[in-house]
């Protein structure tokens, strides 16, 4: 198989960005990663600036009274956070004191259009995690396991500076894949990979002519 961008070392992905393939790529078996998908949608990036003048990016603390190296933001019905009582989805922005914005309609059309290119048709989200990641800026590895229902996937959009998605297994000791995300990559997973665990490695430094010196994820999540 002839070797491509995704398939290299990961030092090697930040090198030359190029233009992602179209083909959707299978990880396993209920994930899958669309290339590209939303690389020329102009309407996700206009949506986010509204959302975030009414939530602006904070670093959450965890249980464990660890500030969060990823800013975050929420929109939808639900917003998930983090602090010294645990890790919950709440309808309030503890931060505003008000419901969180809601979720454009561009945002959820494009999420379930994505679904349904991955296999999972019917999909309706009702909370989208924002996360911006500066250079140094990590994940670690976790289950999304605070929804209600399992039996709907995940939808995640990459935006600006390149990243490593890990995507490990049912269990935290599984060594995870590495995989490439470029701007407008999307990766779906549900069905028996809706509880795999992953995160993403340290963000290298880069600029992305749109984005700067950042990355920004939209995760969709059915949560009720």
């Amino acid at each position: 198989m002839t070797r491509n961008k995704r398939d290299a070392m990961t030092v090697d992905l930040f090198d030359s960005i190029g233009e992602a393939e179209p083909a959707p790529q299978t990880l396993c078996p209920g994930a899958v990663i669309l290339p590209a998908y939303a690389g020329q949608d102009d309407r996700l990036l206009a949506a986010l600036q509204d959302v975030i003048a009414a939530a602006p990016f904070r670093r959450m603390v965890t249980p464990g009274g660890f500030s969060m190296s990823v800013a975050m933001s929420n929109c939808g019905s639900f917003g998930w956070v983090t602090d010294s009582t645990g890790y919950r989805y709440d309808s309030i922005d503890p931060m505003t004191g008000r419901v969180w914005p809601r979720m454009p309609d561009c945002f959820s059309s494009f999420a379930r259009d994505a679904a349904a290119e991955a296999g999972f048709d019917g999909y309706t989200p009702d909370a989208c995690l924002i996360n911006r990641y500066e250079p140094g800026a990590r994940l670690s590895l976790h289950q999304d396991k605070d929804e209600r229902d399992f039996s709907w996937p995940i939808v995640s959009v990459s935006f600006g500076i390149p990243a490593v998605f890990l995507f490990g297994g049912l269990s935290r000791a599984d060594k995870p894949m590495r995989v490439p995300l470029l701007h407008g990559d999307v990766v779906v997973w549900g069905g028996a990979a809706r509880l795999r665990y992953h995160g993403v490695m340290p963000v290298r430094e880069a600029y992305h002519e749109r984005l700067g010196r950042c990355r920004i994820n939209l995760t969709f999540r059915k949560v009720t």
